[in-house]
Order: C-alpha cells, then structure tokens, then sequence
C-alpha cells in the first residue's frame, strides 16, 4: 500500500475516494526518559530516549492507518497529515489522510 503526504500519486490516477482514515497513538514516557530529558535540557543535546519513543509512536500511528485503509480495500493513503502532541507525560502522534483505490 501506497501512503504519501501528497495529494496525488504521480503516474497512478486516483479512481475512487473511500473516506477519511485517521488514527491516535497515546504513548506514555516513563521515568527514566523523563530524568535524562531534564538533564539534557540543563546541559544541552538531544533527547534521544524521546526521539525514540516518538519515532515508534509514529510507526505504530502508520500501521494502524495502512490497516484501515485496508479494510476499505484501498490501494493507497494520500494527503497523510502528521500532528503531535504531549500532554504532561503523555505523548499523542494522530494520523489522518484519504483512502483511494488506484
């Protein structure tokens, strides 16, 4: 399956729109990130325990989109848009995009 944060798939006409798809992944850091962020914030560099745990977050928001597509039959996502969030110790990656059958 095809998924673009374009709103064309170039050479691949878009013959029929299925609907919207969207997905949310919550995500809680634990204590221990928490402890290296503030230190990292202190003395500076990247937080790399968080760029993790975002970067799962996000994978796991992309599997979840591809699979509801899929039960749309869709060949592909177009217009995947990207938001994300933290709450406190929470961190949220929503997903949301078309389903289209090529």
């Amino acid at each position: 399956m095809i998924l673009t944060t374009t709103p064309t798939i170039e050479t691949r006409p878009i013959r029929e729109y299925l609907g919207l798809v969207n997905t949310e992944v919550v995500m809680g850091a634990n204590f221990l990130k928490d402890i290296g962020a503030s230190i990292r914030d202190t003395f500076g560099g990247r937080s790399r325990g968080y760029e993790r745990a975002f970067r799962k977050a996000k994978e796991e928001a992309m599997k979840e989109l591809q699979a509801k597509a899929s039960e749309l039959n869709a060949d592909a996502v177009v217009g995947i848009r990207f938001d994300y969030e933290t709450i406190g110790a929470m961190m949220i990656v929503n997903l949301s995009g078309t389903a289209v059958r090529l």
